[in-house]
């Protein structure tokens, strides 16, 4: 696993920031493509619905495209060196140190930077300010 340090995590943000926003639109599009799929589904267990087969196999194949999308996306980024945490917030972190501990810089986007950090443990909810981090040994 590679460590970054904030500058480092900011400096892969070119590269990440684009592929995190296609995310979030691809993880839009599923969430509509799976209404779709069901609404339709829906509709056939009723009463048929005078669905055509080929409009519920042109639905599911919708949602199997977008889940491949997501997929290539999630790869991509974590190729970069980042993890994704959130498909709807566009939520990432980085790998850091914090007094010889891996900790997690985390990055969502709408940000312009990465300005925040978490233990591993504590998630979002526990993000502290990048000035706090120690990346020095275990105190």
């Amino acid at each position: 696993m590679r460590h970054f340090t904030p500058e480092e995590a900011n400096a892969e943000l070119v590269h990440v920031r684009p592929l995190v926003e296609q995310l979030v639109e691809r993880r839009r599009a599923h969430v509509e493509a799976l209404a779709r799929q069901e609404e339709l589904e829906h509709r056939i267990r009723g009463n048929g619905g005078g669905i055509p087969p080929a409009q519920l196999a042109g639905a599911a194949a919708d949602v199997e495209a977008e889940a491949r999308s997501i997929a290539r996306l999630v790869d991509e980024i974590n190729e970069h060196g980042a993890q994704v945490k959130d498909l709807d917030e566009g939520l990432i972190d980085f790998p850091t140190l914090h007094r010889g501990e891996t900790v997690l810089l985390c990055w969502r986007l709408g940000e312009d930077e990465i300005e925040w950090w978490h233990a591993v443990e504590d998630g979002f909810s526990g993000r502290r300010p990048v000035e706090e981090l120690d990346p020095g040994p275990p105190k």
